[in-house]
Order: C-alpha cells, then sequence, then structure tokens
C-alpha cells in the first residue's frame, strides 16, 4: 500500500485541492494532481485499461505513411511487412517503462530523477520532455490542419486566412482541452475514440487491400548489402515512434499499487504495437497500387468519395488524441523542471506555445521544415534514453520510492554526485554521440555510416552502449544495489 505523501518539498507544485478519493469522479473536471504522488485512496482502473489508452493515438495516418515509404525505399511487399513487425516489437519498451507508474505514483518525469539525479533530470525533461514534445505537437498540428484545409475543400469551403486560422485554432483547442481536464477525461474518452477509430481505419484499411496488388515487385529489387541499408534504415523508422514514448508511466501512476507489471507492460505494449504492425502494412499495401509520394492524395485515390470526408476527420481526430497525450506530458515536465505552475496552466502554456510555433511556422517561415529535419534524427537520442530507462528499471528490478523520488534537497536520495548522476548523464551522451556517427539519413551521414557505405547502425549502436554503460558506471561509480535501490 502506497503511503500518503509527506508534504512535497520546495519547488514541487502542490495542487490547490485533491480529487474526491476512491472510483473516478462520475463527471468530468480538471485534473488536480500533477508531479506529486497519488495516494493510494486516489488509486483506481485495471491494467487492462491501457490498451485502449494507447490504441487511440496509435491508430495513426504517420503509421501509414511510414509503411509507404518502407517500399518506396525500395523493400519489397512481404519485406516491408517484416520491418513493420520487427520495429513494432519496441512497443515493449514503452510497456516496460511505465511499469513504475503504478509502483511510484509519480510520472516518468519524476521516476527519471533515478536516472540523472535531482539536478540532471531537470536538464533532460526540459529538452527531451518539453522542448522536444512542443516540437512534435506543432508538426503535428501543421500536419492535422493540411488535413482540415482538404476537408473544407471537399465541402466546397473557400480558404484563406481566416479559414486556415479557425481550423488551427480548432484541432489546437481540442487538444489543449483534453489534456487540461486530463487523466480523467482521457480514461473515459480513448476507449470510445480506439473502437471509433479502429472501425475508419480498417475500414479504409479493407478498400486499400482490395486495390493492392499482392504480387508487388520492385523493379529493381534490392539485394546483399543494399538490402540490409533499406532493411536497418526501415527498421529506424518504424521503431522511432515506440521508442519516443518514455511517458508511458504517466498514465499508468493512477493504478492500484499492487497491480501486476507484467500486465502493465503488456496492455501498454499492445495498446501500441498492435495498430502500429496493422497501419505500417496498409501503408505497404498502397504503395503497391499507387504513387504514394503525396501520401494523403494517394490514399484519397484509393477510398469512395462517401468515405473520404469520414476518413478526414478520423486523421485529425487520432492527431487530436495523440497531442493530448504528449501535450498532458509536457505539461508534468514544466512542473519537473522548477516551474511553480499547476499542471493544467502548464498544459495550457504548453499549448499556447505549440500553436504559436505552429502559426509562425504556418504563415511566416519554413521553420518547421527545419525542425522536422532536426526531430528525423531524434532516434540517435531517444534511443539511448530509452535503453538507460528500461536498463534501470531491471536494475532496481522495478521498485521505485515515490515519495524518496519526490524530494529535491541535497538529501535526497537521488541527490547523488552534485545534484547529478554521472552514470545516466555519460552514458546517454556517450551512447548518444556514437550514435550519431553511425546515423545514415537524408540530412545527415556520420562517418561510420559513410565508412560502413550507408549502412545505418544508429539505433542498435546507441541502444547497446547506452544500456552497457549505464550498468557498468552505475556499479563502478555508485555501487550495487545503490543507496537509492535498497
Amino acid at each position: 500500500m502506497t503511503p500518503i505523501p509527506k508534504p512535497a518539498p520546495s519547488g514541487t507544485p502542490v495542487p490547490a485541492a485533491p480529487p474526491a478519493p476512491g472510483a473516478a469522479p462520475s463527471r468530468p473536471r480538471v485534473e488536480a494532481r500533477g508531479i506529486d504522488v497519488i495516494p493510494a485512496a486516489e488509486r483506481h482502473g485495471r491494467a487492462r485499461d491501457l490498451f485502449t489508452l494507447w490504441c487511440a493515438p496509435s491508430i495513426n495516418y504517420l503509421s501509414v505513411v511510414v509503411g509507404a515509404a518502407l517500399v518506396l525505399m525500395g523493400l519489397e511487399l512481404w519485406q516491408a511487412i517484416a520491418v513493420a513487425v520487427v520495429g513494432c516489437l519496441f512497443s515493449v519498451v514503452t510497456g516496460i517503462v511505465a511499469i513504475p507508474g503504478p509502483v511510484s505514483g509519480t510520472p516518468s518525469q519524476v521516476t527519471t530523477r533515478a536516472m540523472y539525479g535531482v539536478r540532471g533530470n531537470r536538464v533532460a525533461i526540459a529538452v527531451n520532455g518539453w522542448f522536444v514534445s512542443v516540437c512534435y505537437i506543432a508538426i503535428n498540428w501543421a500536419a492535422a490542419a493540411a488535413v482540415g484545409y482538404t476537408l473544407l475543400q471537399y465541402f466546397g469551403v473557400p480558404l484563406g486566412t481566416p479559414a486556415e486560422l479557425v481550423v488551427i485554432a480548432a484541432i489546437a483547442t481540442a487538444t489543449v482541452t483534453v489534456a487540461v481536464f486530463g487523466q480523467g477525461v482521457i480514461s473515459r474518452l480513448y476507449p470510445l475514440l480506439s473502437l471509433l477509430l479502429g472501425v475508419v481505419f480498417l475500414v479504409m484499411s479493407g478498400f486499400v487491400a482490395a486495390r493492392a496488388d499482392l504480387g508487388f515487385a520492385q523493379p529493381a529489387p534490392l539485394h546483399g548489402f543494399d538490402l540490409w541499408v533499406a532493411v536497418l534504415g526501415g527498421l529506424t523508422l518504424v521503431a522511432a515512434a515506440p521508442l519516443s514514448y518514455t511517458i508511458s508511466s504517466d498514465f499508468a501512476r493512477y493504478l492500484p499499487a499492487d497491480t501486476s507489471p507484467v500486465s502493465v507492460a503488456a496492455a501498454t505494449a499492445l495498446g501500441g504495437a498492435i495498430p502500429g504492425v496493422v497501419l505500417v502494412a496498409v501503408g505497404a499495401l498502397a504503395a503497391t497500387a499507387i504513387d504514394m509520394s503525396d501520401p494523403q492524395a494517394g490514399l484519397i485515390s484509393l477510398i469512395p468519395s462517401w468515405f473520404v470526408p469520414i476518413f478526414l476527420v478520423a486523421v485529425i481526430v487520432s492527431t487530436v488524441c495523440n497531442n493530448a497525450l504528449t501535450s498532458y506530458s509536457a505539461g508534468l515536465a514544466l512542473q519537473s523542471v522548477g516551474l511553480r505552475l499547476s499542471r493544467a496552466r502548464a498544459v495550457a502554456l504548453t499549448g499556447l506555445l505549440g500553436a504559436l510555433l505552429t502559426l509562425y511556422a504556418l504563415f511566416v517561415s519554413d521553420f518547421l521544415g527545419a525542425i522536422s529535419s532536426a526531430l528525423s534524427m531524434l532516434v540517435v537520442l531517444v534511443g539511448p534514453i530509452m535503453a538507460v530507462y528500461v536498463t534501470d528499471i531491471v536494475l532496481r528490478r522495478g521498485r521505485y520510492d515515490g515519495v524518496a523520488l519526490s524530494d529535491v534537497t541535497p538529501a535526497s536520495r537521488f541527490w547523488f554526485t552534485g545534484g547529478v548522476n554521472v552514470a545516466g548523464a555519460v552514458s546517454v551522451l556517450a551512447a548518444a554521440g556514437l550514435a550519431l556517427l553511425c546515423a545514415h539519413t537524408v540530412e545527415f551521414r556520420g562517418p561510420i555510416a559513410v565508412a560502413l557505405g550507408g549502412i545505418d547502425l544508429s539505433l542498435p549502436v546507441g541502444v547497446l552502449v547506452a544500456a552497457g554503460l549505464y550498468a557498468l558506471l552505475t556499479r563502478v561509480l555508485y555501487g550495487f544495489p545503490t543507496p537509492a535501490t535498497e
């Protein structure tokens, strides 16, 4: 049974009024809790609820685009589907990092103090937990806005700056509203949205499958080294999505502390993996039937006209679902770096900045294109970060003390060396640097990748080096088990 937390130390936001204990309230209201420990009396739900929570944001148009890209890279249909399956298996790590949620009652932004120390975690969260999230929010909103413009054109609404602003404002408002209301609304809304989005995307998949060329063969099949370059590049592309979800603990922390860790991990992983495999495969099938260099136009040409508006609305809704989770966690990230804001205000601030960035990118410059190019390299960072997270969970056997993690004073168990866990910081930076040298993308070609003829080993190198180095440095610098794990 999780103890009631001690008074929050300086720098930790305290909710104005805690929600009613016991089961979730019958009517939606703004979640009062932030990064503070969730008391046992407020824990409810079952591990299987996480499945539908993760299905809704995983049923998305981007997965279809990625599947089409695999075929455009030169892979055969069966090879693309195999890459989709293996890449989506990385959802297992998304499931593993959800395990500390019920145990500690804290979100991932607090749990990672065990990996980076109280001060080091603020830097890590400011960059990976907040800034990168805002960039993703802006990119997704811009993509959803483009779909919204197409929807307006379908109904004959003339496009112009006022109409475009209305579309962006509506998408941003819906996203931020869900994120501000928080866990209660998300847990009620996402099962229904998972069902509705699932039906729409399955119908779309049926239309695509009916037109697909199951006997498709590349005009110039890849062999040997060239094939491995495409396979590893495609695998990195597919795996980038599940590896970026270090936030799964945020949505598991309201479960009872004695919830089975295996069930938590399995429900979270399957919620992301099953839609991922299906939709990446559908994208590959679409690429056998039509030119998917313009995915939106390509998919629209494969479905009947009456279904077009339904599909476009579903794409927008799925983007809102995905961005709502990102916005929710970005709000917790702002609290974690030390801003004394309520969770709702932190989410609203994140949403405002994301909206401004979206508007600037769409109406002023191609800044969004530059951000998108930069984020395509993010796997060199998220791979090591996720590897350190999973390694820490294994080393601690999933045991985390939420009250101890909430202590941000020099007396904290997680102060380590001057407030920094040197093992975590060095492992991520060293592994990310080495992974960068092994990266080979349109935007960047690392010297090791060039020397290997273009093969991209950034994902396996980053993950393996980070995990091994963290385990070694934890033992050498702090001993194992460390005082923080005892």
